[in-house]
């Protein structure tokens, strides 16, 4: 009889075990922010779960210190008004016969300039809480962040790219990535290691991400898939649907605070993108223009060169007078003077200047054939650029890794 009881006492105990290591590796994991066209008023949230959750969510209030106001210490109480959200969960191949959950929502009908509080879950198993900020409607001053490729040994090399980036800079609304994330996009454990590089700055700060050739099956080299967006590149973030049809959250745009941002696709069906890039600017009332595309108008890599996007691009740029394009791909730095119709102009003149930049360890060596432009050219460097706006000015500073200003300029109107 005493041993039946414990056999029966084992296989409760085995149960609970199964189930309680099962709802730990429920944990979720992946947590980003992502910008909407709408940043004062929503914000999108994406994770994943290696389980299938019955009902992955959201929890949101206002940001509080923790006090309820009346001095009670029941934190149940103190998070009353907290809301929850329904996600849209997809379910993702990352090997064979291996799948994970990628759960995501766009938080609507948020209040300007108002600091949140969020965690992500199932009801049993959850995020820790973390905080955000919404936009304001009005035009005010703001910084960012920008970074030029990862890719390449992201998690040994990136890692200090991205956290002396918000050392920098703490206070930057968003960061903006011009595309490259990770070299082999089919390999799960490199989103892993962005994720990981990036450390729990995803969960706080808005990521705007371009999409580079790396995102693409032709970097497998495999003739059969050739040309189309990895499966893994679009679980991992919600961004925005405002581009032209069938480029969903790779070409797209939103105004901070003022500025307008276009973000395109230099991987494929530019020509539709150009085409809806200046029915976008010749309706543009914003101040400040800043576009965003993964390979270069001046390539600065050796033996790059981009002649039919370029010749696509710059008379749509020049005639709507674009200020900044920042770009990524040639793994080195190139910085142009303020350009118009391929010619330098001066700085109280409407021109266009031209960045590009690298955070990884992968430098190729300079490219001399747009020399006579470049106010600034480097290589073998992992830089941050910290971009701040004011109402009449963008000003902008590279920074090494290890803390040195590398290059700046100011625009002004």
């Amino acid at each position: 009889m005493f041993n039946k009881k414990i056999q029966i006492f084992i296989c409760f105990l085995i149960i609970f075990c199964f189930f309680s290591l099962a709802e730990e590796k429920n944990i979720p994991e992946r947590i980003i922010l992502n910008l909407t066209p709408n940043p004062a008023c929503e914000i999108a949230v994406t994770w994943r779960t290696n389980l299938w959750s019955e009902k992955p969510r959201v929890e949101l209030m206002k940001a509080t210190a923790g006090s309820s106001g009346s001095g009670d210490t029941d934190i149940n109480k103190v998070y009353k008004n907290v809301q929850f959200f329904p996600a849209v969960t997809e379910k993702v191949k990352i090997k064979e016969d291996i799948y994970v959950f990628s759960h995501s929502l766009v938080l609507k009908n948020l209040d300007p300039e108002t600091l949140y509080q969020y965690r992500v879950g199932n009801g049993k198993t959850w995020s820790e809480w973390e905080h955000f900020r919404t936009a304001s409607l009005e035009e005010k001053p703001f910084k960012f962040i920008y970074l030029g490729d990862p890719q390449n040994d992201i998690k040994s090399y990136c890692s200090r790219a991205f956290r002396s980036a918000y050392s920098a800079a703490p206070d930057s609304k968003f960061i903006l990535v011009t595309g490259d994330l990770v070299s082999r996009p089919w390999e799960d454990f490199s989103w892993g290691d962005l994720f990981y590089a990036a450390g729990w700055v995803t969960k706080r700060v808005p990521f705007v991400m371009v999409t580079g050739n790396h995102g693409y099956y032709h970097e497998a080299r495999s003739a059969d898939v050739d040309g189309y967006l990895h499966w893994l590149w679009r679980p991992h973030f919600t961004q925005p649907q405002n581009g032209p049809v069938g480029m969903g959250e790779t070409a797209f745009y939103f105004v901070y605070q003022g500025v307008k941002f276009i973000v395109l696709n230099g991987n494929e069906k530019l020509a539709e993108q150009v085409k809806w890039l200046e029915e976008l600017l010749k309706n543009n009332n914003s101040r400040w223009t800043i576009l965003a595309i993964h390979q270069p108008v001046y390539s600065t890599g050796k033996d790059r060169d981009n002649p039919e996007l370029r010749g696509m691009l710059l008379p749509v740029i020049d005639k709507y007078d674009v200020d900044l394009v920042l770009q990524g791909h040639d793994h080195t730095y190139g910085r142009t003077y303020k350009l118009k119709n391929g010619k330098i102009v001066c700085d109280n003149e409407k021109g266009t200047v031209f960045v590009v930049s690298v955070s990884g360890p992968k430098f190729y060596p300079i490219n001399e054939k747009h020399k006579k432009l470049m106010a600034k050219l480097g290589t073998d460097l992992q830089l941050y650029q910290v971009i701040s706006v004011e109402k009449n000015s963008i000003i902008y500073e590279s920074w090494t890794v290890t803390g040195e200003i590398f290059d700046s300029f100011q625009l002004t109107k």
